[in-house]
């Protein structure tokens, strides 16, 4: 449930968090103020300020920390995408710098990374990669690891291509372990659920106080939901509001020919 809520559009995170934030204040004004229980609930009068405290700052640290680990993982999936393209632009250099006729590296490097864009990309938005790419990059490493290379251009030449694309294979198993990262779910439905307690407890230390209890709900909930989208906008760093784009990868395949 929560992976399908993190997958609308961001408008439709907003208005969920929204729904469920207000609809709480809403649901407590009544419980308290005007249902049956009213008396029952007003009886509970005495709860001191700082008991509120308690759920708040746990919220807060909860909320700093899924924020933190969104934003390191956003940086993760940049890099990865940077670093994959810059080892490809290095094994289209060699090739073309390399005294041997490297055509068909050439070839199989476009393949490649035509395969990610147009392949992998949309398949990473369901978690996975794909099967088109991952044959498009053995057939490359299969090219470059030809041995007739380090005899008509040199073992060096040779080396640096395999290294660079070995180093392109290793980024893009980042990018994708990335892209199926969901383990932030249940760290999600805790700070969602800790969100509403802390509205319960403002509730329980305004139970006198009508106007005062809904202000403190309001301006809690408005931060909360404001805040919360906002982290929830950068969950996936390859689809979303905040979504990181295959330029790089595009821009190789331009340098290509494609």
């Amino acid at each position: 449930m929560i992976r399908a809520w993190l997958e609308l559009p961001p408008l439709g995170i907003f208005l969920t968090l929204a729904a469920l934030y207000f609809g709480v204040v809403i649901a407590l004004r009544i419980l308290i103020f005007s249902s049956p229980l009213s008396r029952q609930m007003q009886s509970l009068t005495g709860i001191v300020a700082p008991f509120f405290n308690a759920s708040a700052i746990l919220f807060a640290l909860l909320a700093g920390f899924l924020a933190n680990d969104i934003a390191d993982r956003s940086r993760q999936a940049y890099k990865a995408v940077q670093t994959e393209a810059g080892e490809l632009r290095n094994v289209y250099t060699l090739s073309v710098a390399a005294l041997a006729d490297m055509a068909a590296i050439r070839e199989a490097l476009k393949t490649y990374a035509t395969s990610v864009t147009v392949d992998e990309w949309p398949a990473m938005t369901e978690g996975h990669g794909s099967a088109r790419t991952s044959a498009a990059y053995d057939e490359l490493l299969r090219k470059i690891s030809d041995p007739s290379i380090a005899k008509s251009s040199g073992g060096a030449v040779h080396a640096a291509l395999l290294n660079a694309a070995v180093r392109a294979g290793n980024a893009r198993t980042e990018r994708l372990a990335i892209a199926s990262d969901h383990t932030n779910d249940l760290k999600w439905i805790v700070v969602i659920v800790l969100g509403l307690i802390t509205e319960i407890s403002i509730a329980l230390v305004h139970l006198e106080r009508r106007r005062a209890m809904t202000t403190a709900l309001i301006v809690f909930a408005s931060a909360a939901v404001i805040t919360l989208s906002l982290v929830a906008f950068q969950e996936y760093p390859f689809y979303g509001a905040f979504h990181l784009s295959p330029a790089p990868i595009v821009e190789t395949i331009r340098v290509l020919g494609g």
